[in-house]
C-alpha cells in the first residue's frame, strides 16, 4: 500500500503508537495519532514523536477519519469496538504496528508466541543468534523487539537483508496481521489467559496459531509437544513443517527432555540441565524451544550450546533479587496468569511465602491454588483479584491466606512471617493494571521494598 502524503490514523498514544507513527512520518506518510483519553497530554505525546503531527484526543476528528486509508492499532486496544467496525465497514484496513513494521523491515524474521515464556525464549533466541553473528564474522545485525522491549516499529526501518529479528508477538498483535510472514516460528504453549478480550478459548487459540498464517511447508513453526491443542494443530492446521519440543516424552523429529538429559532427534544428547542457569521445567522447555528455532536458522549446535549455558533469567521472571536473614526473594511479576504463576511454583526448592493477585483478566484459579502441594506456607493477596482467589483458596483447603492493601505491606508481612530457610515469592497470577503501570513497575517496587528491608 502506497502511504506516502496519505492520512492513516494511529488508534493509541503509548510506546507503540507513538513508534508506528514514528515509522510512518519517516516514510512520508501523514499520520494522525488518536487515544481515547480525554486527558491526554498532546503536548507530551508531540514530544515524543519528535515530529509535528495531529493528535487527537477522546475524539477522531471528522476531517481525519473520512480521508483516513489506514488504521494502525496499538496492541492494548480491543479490535471489536464500534469505532474500529467503521473503518472495516467502509473498507479501510486495518493493521497492527507489527503488520506495519513487517512491510517495512528487511532480513529474515523469527517470531514468537504462546501464553508462557515468550520473553525468556525471545531473549535466549536472540542471544544465541546475536552470539553466532559476532563470532562467525556474519555480515549485519540480530535485532531483539517486540514485547520483550523496543516496539517492531522502532527498528523496522533500520533493518536490512543481511539482518536477523527476532520478535516476541503477543496474541493482541496478531489479532490484526495480513502480510506478516516469519520464516521460523515458535508457538510455546497455550492455556487460558486474556479472556476478557478474546471472549473464548478458541478465539485466543486461533491468534496464536495465526503466527503461521503465511508460512510455507518449507519454513518451521515450533511447536510444544504437551500441549494437545498444538499437537492437533500440527496434523489439521499448521502451514509450516512441525518441529517439536517435549519435556515428557521422546520427540521424535525434535527436542526432548530425558531425566536430566536435552535430547535431539537428530544430534542426541546435547546437554545436561544443571549446566544451565536457568530454574524449572519449564525453562527447559523454553530452552529446546530456542535451540530448535536457531538451528532451522542454521546455527551449528556447538554454538547454540555455548549460548545457552551463558545464558541468565531475564528481569521480572523468577528473578533472584536477594537473601534477607537467610530467606530468598524472588520477583517474577511477569507472571501475569496462573499457568505462568504455576511454573514459578514448580521451580521454588524451599518453603515459600506466596505473594499474588492484581487486575481481574477473568481467570480462574482452581489449578494454581492445587499447584501448591504443601510448599506456599502463606499467599499474600492484593489488589482487584484479592478476595476472590481467597474464597477460592479456601474452597480448596488453603485457609493461610491474608489480605493486604499495597506491595509494601505486602512485602513487610512475608518478612515478618518467613522463617530461615524459606523463600518468600512474587508471582501475582494476575495483570498489574490498576496499581501499577506495567509488570515491569511492579517488579522494581518488589525489588526496592526487599532492598530496603
Amino acid at each position: 500500500m502506497e502511504l506516502r502524503d496519505r492520512i492513516v490514523i494511529v488508534m493509541g498514544a503509548g510506546k507503540s503508537g507513538v513508534a508506528a507513527a514514528k515509522l510512518l512520518a519517516a516514510v512520508g506518510a501523514s499520520p494522525v495519532i488518536y487515544d481515547e483519553n480525554e486527558k491526554l497530554d498532546i503536548a507530551v505525546v508531540k514530544e515524543k514523536v519528535g515530529t509535528e503531527l495531529p493528535v487527537c484526543a477522546g475524539r477522531l476528528e471528522e476531517a481525519y477519519e473520512s480521508k483516513a486509508v489506514l488504521l494502525v492499532m496499538s496492541p492494548g486496544i480491543p479490535v471489536d469496538t464500534e469505532f474500529v467496525e467503521g473503518f472495516r465497514k467502509r473498507n479501510i484496513p486495518v493493521w497492527g504496528e507489527i503488520e506495519l513494521a513487517y512491510r517495512y523491515a528487511g532480513g529474515r524474521l523469527i517470531a514468537i508466541t504462546g501464553t508462557n515464556g515468550k520473553t525468556t525464549t525471545t531473549a535466549l533466541t536472540g542471544k544465541i543468534m546475536q552470539d553466532w553473528y559476532r563470532t562467525s564474522g556474519k555480515k549485519g545485525k540480530v535485532y531483539v523487539a517486540g514485547n520483550i522491549g523496543d516496539p517492531y516499529t522502532d527498528i523496522a526501518l533500520l533493518t536490512t537483508p543481511n539482518d536477523t529479528t527476532v520478535l516476541e508477538v503477543s496474541s493482541f498483535q496478531l489479532e490484526t496481521i495480513d502480510a506478516f510472514h516469519p520464516e521460523i516460528s515458535a508457538i510455546l504453549n497455550i492455556t487460558p489467559d486474556h479472556l476478557n478480550r478474546h471472549h473464548t478459548m478458541e478465539a485466543y487459540t486461533a491468534c496464536k496459531e495465526d503466527i503461521t498464517r503465511n508460512q510455507s511447508a518449507e519454513e518451521v513453526c515450533v511447536l510444544n509437544g504437551e500441549d494437545e491443542r498444538l499437537v492437533e494443530f500440527a496434523k489439521s492446521g499448521c502451514r509450516a513443517k512441525a518441529v517439536f519440543f517435549d519435556s515428557a516424552r521422546k520427540a521424535e523429529n525434535g527436542f526432548w527432555l530425558e531425566g536430566e538429559e536435552i535430547m535431539s532427534a537428530q544430534d542426541g544428547r546435547l546437554m545436561n540441565i544443571h549446566e544451565m542457569k536457568l530454574l524449572g521445567v519449564h525453562n527447559v522447555e523454553n530452552v529446546m524451544a530456542a535451540i530448535a528455532m536457531t538451528q532451522a536458522a542454521g546455527v551449528p549446535m556447538e554454538n547454540i550450546l555455548a549460548s545457552v549455558k551463558e545464558f541468565t533469567a531475564v528481569e521480572h521472571r523468577i528473578e533472584y533479587t536477594a537473601t534477607v536473614g537467610d530467606v530468598d526473594y524472588y520477583n517474577d511479576s511477569k507472571g501475569t496468569n496462573p499457568d505462568a504463576a504455576i511454573k514459578a511454583i514448580q521451580a521454588m526448592v524451599k518453603p515459600t511465602i506466596l505473594i499474588g493477585g492484581g487486575y481481574d483478566k477473568q481467570n480462574t484459579y482452581d489449578e494454581w491454588i492445587e499447584s501448591f502441594d504443601g510448599k506456599v506456607k502463606y499467599l499474600l493477596l492484593l489488589g482487584q483479584t484479592r478476595e476472590a482467589i481467597e474464597k477460592c483458596a479456601h474452597e480448596h483447603g488453603f485457609t493461610q491466606t491474608i489480605l493486604v492493601e499495597s506491595m509494601e505491606e505486602a512485602v513487610a508481612k512475608a518478612h515478618e512471617l518467613a522463617q530461615p530457610g524459606w523463600a518468600v515469592l512474587l508471582s501475582p497470577a494476575c495483570a498489574s493494571w490498576g496499581m501499577f503501570k506495567n509488570y515491569e513497575e511492579r517488579g522494581r517496587i518488589f525489588k526496592d521494598l526487599v532492598r530496603k528491608l
